[in-house]
């Protein structure tokens, strides 16, 4: 049986303009921009549509990007296409759980407000980083983290082909020669205000962990697939526990990909900005059937291929 996930961008995928035809299109977009900017005390139109440099601030990207995420995801839902699975990576984690019914798009915004606040302020600017492995020899990327002097590891399993390093600057610059060495084709450093998903960031963790037993998480209405585990999360104590230990841990998002597959899920959608996600199941499963929502032509030609109704 044909089962579809909708998934969700994370930091990284913003930029000015996103989700602004949806925003100028359809009312129920425009109230997610509402109630986003009521919850953050800022203007989230303002912070999507307008140029400026707080859009790529952490403590900003990330509550913005999930408004642009959540207004498109609100237009998918009033075509009537349902999702059996959600997952997102890292950021993108919040639109699932809203899109499952677990958690209400306020406390989504709030609580990310505070997360991306808690990243940036975790590890001085310029002492961490962060860069991409990429190509098609096997590297043994773990082992050389491992035996590199410092703080460095694996922070995201993306693809095949492509895994995220992060942790101090000066190891994950060696990491990285070593790897290049090994048989790496590159090794990109990335632009990104912290270490993420790296041991580095476990004070943040634990604050966002206290901070999440402000929140009432619900159970999800649909399979949610969580980045630190790769697999189902149904009670809402361990889903605060995952959320708090996901910034610090590897995102495990090719492991994921790979649970939904073999749970029958043959679509993914991915909603939001960007196609990263959709490039990377690409290189996971050539059969499957991809779809990204990031333009009203996207949701047009996604009701025709799919049998959706009108807005």
């Amino acid at each position: 049986m044909s089962r579809t996930a909708f998934v969700f961008p994370g930091q990284g995928a913003q930029y000015v303009g996103m989700a602004k035809e949806f925003y100028e299109c359809f009312p129920q977009c425009r109230e997610v921009f509402e109630e986003a900017s009521e919850a953050a005390g800022f203007s989230m139109e303002e912070i999507c549509f307008e140029e400026n440099e707080k859009i790529h601030e952490t403590k900003y990207t990330q509550p913005a990007l999930l408004t642009a995420s959540c207004a498109i995801l609100k237009a998918v839902e009033a075509s009537g296409i349902r999702a059996d699975f959600v997952a997102g990576l890292s950021l993108g984690e919040y639109c699932a759980l809203t899109a499952a019914g677990a958690l209400p798009l306020k406390d989504a915004v709030q609580i990310v407000c505070h997360r991306g606040v808690y990243m940036e302020r975790e590890v001085p600017a310029g002492e961490g980083a962060m860069a991409a492995v990429i190509g098609k020899k096997p590297v043994p990327i773990e082992e050389i983290c491992e035996k590199t002097e410092g703080v460095v590891g694996v922070a995201n399993y993306n693809c095949p082909g492509q895994k995220v390093i992060s942790g101090e600057a000066g190891a994950v610059e060696e990491a990285g020669k070593a790897m290049l060495a090994a048989g790496a084709s590159r090794v990109v450093p990335l632009q990104v205000s912290g270490p993420f998903h790296s041991p580095l960031l476990a004070g943040a963790g634990k604050k966002l962990r206290k901070l999440l037993e402000s929140y009432e998480i619900r159970t999800p209405r649909v399979d949610f697939v969580s980045n630190v585990t790769a697999g189902p999360v149904k009670d809402a104590e361990e889903l605060k526990e995952l959320l708090g230990r996901q910034v610090c841990s590897p995102v495990r998002w090719q492991q994921s990909m790979e649970y939904m597959i073999q749970n029958g899920v043959d679509t993914f959608i991915e909603i939001g900005p960007g196609h990263t996600l959709g490039n990377f199941a690409k290189k996971i499963d050539r059969s499957l059937q991809i779809y990204n929502v990031e333009t009203v032509e996207d949701l047009e030609n996604l009701k025709r291929e799919l049998g959706g109704t009108e807005c």
